[in-house]
């Protein structure tokens, strides 16, 4: 039985390609990614982040973008964002047929200057500028705030901080804003009072979250916020992407994690699970390392046991 307040459907966005396997340390060759995000868009996923249009100098794993973006199989209906940190980026995005970007903020000083050199007022005047290039360009424009549950540098970030700058990306004409617990600090009482006070300034329908499970706190997370009106989530194929500030830990809530929750609550998703599973076990294979996600793990116990009982 569907729990009260909770959602019909959810939207899950994909972001394994872009933000799980820029976390890797191997090199993932252009066909394997391109392999990843085919099979990703025939497991039904609706957004599947594919790319970032960055400098190959700070994102080595990210060089090409442009020739998986012109590789990929696209399904219509399925909409495939990249990541662009300046007009550059987004420039090369528009040449590559990409229609929707993602920009990249964040709720604290320090982790905006080292993340992507620019302090917070710096990064607002470059967001400018990429939404007003990408509005006359017909490009649809997604901004995330990272840091906004905490930050590894700063620590506890203030709410009301959250929610201003989560109020100044709308104002620049993104049509989502998607607040990102950066280090997997965040708990469902704090999700309440993060979304709460946002949402006095966001209207619940353009707010998305983006949840780390580094303290196993994701899906927890996503269950306080489905029975606030959230209806979007981020979420990484197999949990790709550990977390750069907590060495060792895992990074995203991983897709199939997110999906099995999502199903048992009779929440339609669109996504089939067993597809899923198949795209994660792929791009593990290509990895050479198992991946975090619960659910692909005791999936892979149970497909060893079947076999080994056949044997």
């Amino acid at each position: 039985m569907p729990l009260a307040g909770v959602p019909e459907c959810v939207q899950i966005v994909e972001v394994g390609p872009r933000d799980g396997l820029q976390n890797e340390h191997a090199e993932v060759a252009t066909a394997d990614k391109v392999a990843f995000i085919d099979r990703l868009t025939a497991a039904g996923l609706a957004v599947i982040e594919a790319g970032a249009f960055v400098s190959p100098k700070w994102v080595p794993q990210m060089a090409d973008t442009g020739e998986v973006f012109r590789a990929i199989t696209r399904r219509a209906g399925t909409r495939y964002p990249a990541l662009v940190p300046n007009l550059v980026g987004l420039d090369r995005a528009r040449a590559c047929g990409v229609s929707e970007v993602a920009i990249f903020g964040a709720a604290s000083e320090t982790f905006s200057r080292k993340n992507i050199n620019q302090g917070i007022e710096e990064s607002f005047a470059t967001f400018t500028e990429v939404c007003e290039a990408a509005r006359r360009w017909g490009i649809l424009v997604r901004g995330y705030l990272s840091t906004s549950f905490g930050c590894p540098y700063e620590g506890t970030v203030p709410v009301g901080r959250v929610a201003t700058l989560a109020a100044r990306l709308l104002d620049l004409g993104v049509f989502e804003v998607v607040l990102g617990d950066t280090i997997g600090v965040a708990q469902p009482g704090q999700v309440a009072e993060v979304v709460g006070a946002v949402r006095k300034q966001v209207p619940i329908e353009h707010l998305a979250l983006h949840f780390h499970d580094t303290r196993g706190t994701a899906l927890a997370n996503v269950l306080m916020a489905l029975q606030l009106g959230i209806c979007t989530f981020d979420a990484s194929a197999g949990g790709l992407g550990g977390c750069p500030y907590a060495p060792g830990a895992t990074g995203n809530l991983a897709t199939e994690d997110l999906v099995y929750m999502l199903n048992g609550l009779g929440v339609e998703t669109g996504v089939d699970l067993e597809a899923l599973v198949a795209a994660s076990r792929f791009i593990e294979q290509a990895l050479g390392h198992p991946l975090p996600s619960r659910y692909l793990r005791a999936e892979q116990a149970r497909m060893r046991k079947t076999m080994s009982s056949h044997d």
